[in-house]
């Protein structure tokens, strides 16, 4: 009998349904097909709740990215800890610094230039508060407009906002802000009202500069004396130039922290170094005195169709300047525009021709070769050498003169009969001690020491003509110096313009003393003063009187060449009250039209601004006609 055997179950492939607990909803399993050996059973993969498979196992690549990845974290975070620690903790106060001073904005303040006044404190230079308006085109270029007002992009924007306020137009304004230049003017010279107007707007590319504008309150009065300055406020003519060091301020500078608009951070960095204002000179020149010289004598010169003129005013005593006047003076306010030059009285020389007498009196009598009354024949010509031949301006027949006689009429053949018993050597010591061929010293720019050669390059005539006032060469001040020593019992004082000075915390500073030389005797001074009455009273000088003084003076005529071309210089230069002088007056015309004599054309002047200034200064008539020496004989 056969035993069965026992045959494998065989399934055909079906799907069914795991348990509730074994799958989830919905999935479905593929059944085994029917194999043979053991049983082998399939389970079905995890799911999450939302359905997808979990994580399978980390593959060994995968788990080095991630190591790399988490490496290159902590680098990362380690670069900008340190970075951070860097930055805050070893560099945060140098960059914190940095960052302010990117905020710092400079703005340099400007020293004002300190005031020129005449001796009573009125102004003849001040400075100003102005301001200039200057813009950046390529910033203009990016202004936005605005709404309310409506005002447009770019530069047509920023020239309505602009126009109106500096009354100009708004096209041609706009025009000017055209462009890819960083810097254009647009307007100077503004007031400080519409400067701060501007500044509060706030405008991108619009600057607003602070400067310093020179004015000269009166114009041409004794603008051949201040002077002017250039754009910069330097000095370049006049008391403006050779007293800049001390009239120029210290500029100072303010910084402060700005925002995005350019304005000041309240409670932001501040720090200022304050500008120091130039000292404030006080000049010796009195406005009115200087006014009426200036006045009269550019009257003169158009009524005698001189080519130019000077007239200097001088305290006698202290050397003060009370009026330095040149005729077709400058405006200093517009420089350019002057048809005069610029303190031609101590720049410009000329033969002094008879006021030059003077000089050979005092030498006379101080070496005792005559006296006032010593009698002299006087003919229309002399030959003092036999070769050399001298005349006077008039023809006339022989005359009977005493030394003030030959002084009074102004003979040259007289002068040269007594100045002949001089030395050579003594005629050249006397011109240079009264000041000829040296400088005044007085505290103005571009002076000359005139011309005084020296002895032995004197030609034969020459030492003769020195006698009479040619052969050598003066400025109008030389010539004025020469009177004032006389009228100073023979004591030279050095002319002077500057009162004192006042610094800028209100301390007055008077100048120093002016330096001072006894040239002749006082009693040699007294006696040429006295003989230099007759020129007025009974002489060439007659037109010099004024009514209530005494008065004493000389009057001048000689060649002068100017361009090479040969004039005259005729000239009137007197003291009054001559029984107590105070002040020294010169009037010089250069190439007078209408007569060639000092006693004619600059006389009359000098009586008009001398008298004046007799009365400006408050000095009582004289009340004698005083006791004068005779002339003739």
């Amino acid at each position: 009998m056969t035993t069965p055997v026992a045959r494998p179950r065989v399934r055909t492939e079906q799907t069914r349904r795991l348990a509730p607990g074994n799958r989830a909803a919905g999935a479905t399993v593929p059944r085994q097909r029917a194999t043979a050996g053991p049983r082998t059973v399939v389970v079905p993969p995890a799911r999450t709740r939302n359905g997808t498979p979990p994580a399978g196992p980390v593959q060994p690549g995968s788990r080095g990215r991630m190591a790399f990845l988490a490496a290159l974290v902590i680098v990362a975070l380690a670069v900008f800890g340190g970075r951070l620690v860097y930055v805050q903790g070893l560099r945060g106060a140098a960059i914190a610094e940095e960052a302010r001073n990117s905020r710092l904005s400079p703005i340099n303040l400007l020293g004002s230039r300190g005031e020129i006044t005449d001796a009573k404190g009125v102004p003849l230079a001040t400075s100003v508060e102005r301001y200039e308006i200057s813009v950046n085109q390529v910033l203009v270029a990016k202004f936005k407009g605005t709404q309310n007002p409506p005002v447009p992009d770019g530069a047509a924007g920023v020239a309505a906002i602009l126009a109106p306020l500096l009354d100009m137009n708004p096209a041609e304004l706009g025009g000017a802000l055209v462009g890819d230049r960083k810097f254009v003017y647009i307007r100077k010279d503004v007031l400080p009202q519409v400067a701060r107007d501007i500044r509060k707007l706030g405008l991108s590319g619009v600057n607003v500069d602070r400067v310093a504008e020179r004015v000269y309150p009166n114009g041409t009065l004794a603008g051949n004396v201040i002077g002017f300055v250039n754009s910069s406020g330097v000095g370049l003519a006049g008391l403006e130039a050779s007293l800049d060091d001390r009239l120029t301020g210290t500029p100072g500078q303010e910084i402060y922290e700005r925002g995005r608009k350019g304005q000041a951070i309240p409670g932001g960095y501040s720090e200022i170094t304050p500008a120091t204002q130039g000292d404030t000179v006080q000049l010796t020149l009195l406005s009115d005195v200087q006014w009426k010289a200036q006045s009269a004598l550019d009257a003169q010169v158009a009524a005698t169709g001189s080519s130019s003129g000077s007239l200097i005013v001088m305290d006698t005593k202290t050397g003060e300047v009370y009026a330095l006047a040149d005729s077709g003076s400058v405006d200093p306010n517009h420089p350019g525009e002057a048809s005069g030059s610029l303190s031609s009285a101590v720049s410009d020389v000329f033969e002094p021709g008879s006021t030059g007498k003077v000089i050979t009196m005092a030498a006379i009598l101080d070496n005792k070769i005559a006296d006032p009354y010593t009698q002299w024949e006087v003919p229309y010509t002399y030959s003092p050498d036999g070769k050399e031949t001298f005349k006077d301006s008039h023809e006339h027949g022989l005359l009977r003169l005493t030394t003030t006689g030959v002084l009074a009429e102004s003979s040259n053949t007289g002068t040269v009969m007594i100045g002949q018993q001089l030395p050579v050597q003594t005629r050249y010591d006397y011109l240079a001690k009264f000041g000829f061929g040296s400088l005044t010293g007085i505290e103005m720019s571009g002076e000359s020491k005139g011309i005084l050669h020296p002895v032995d390059s004197w030609q034969r005539r020459d030492k003769f003509a020195v006698l009479f006032g040619q052969a050598v060469s003066v400025t109008a001040l030389q010539a004025t110096q020469v009177f004032a020593t006389i009228a100073n019992g023979g004591v030279r004082v050095q002319p002077h313009i500057v009162k004192g000075w006042t610094s800028p915390d209100g301390t007055y500073t008077p100048a120093p003393a002016a330096a001072s030389t006894q040239v002749v005797s006082p009693e040699t001074a007294k006696t040429v003063l006295t003989m230099m009455q007759s020129v007025v009273d009974d002489g060439t000088g007659s037109n010099a009187a004024i009514p209530g003084y005494q008065v004493a003076g000389k009057t001048g005529t000689a060649q002068n060449w100017v361009g090479g071309v040969q004039g005259i210089t005729a000239s009137f230069i007197g003291v009054a009250p001559a029984d107590d002088p105070r002040i020294a007056v010169a009037v010089i015309l250069h190439n007078p039209k209408t007569s060639v004599y000092g006693g004619t054309v600059a006389a009359p002047v000098f009586s008009d601004v001398a008298g004046y200034t007799l009365s400006e200064l408050g000095v009582a008539p004289s009340g004698t006609t005083g006791t004068l020496f005779p002339t003739t004989w």
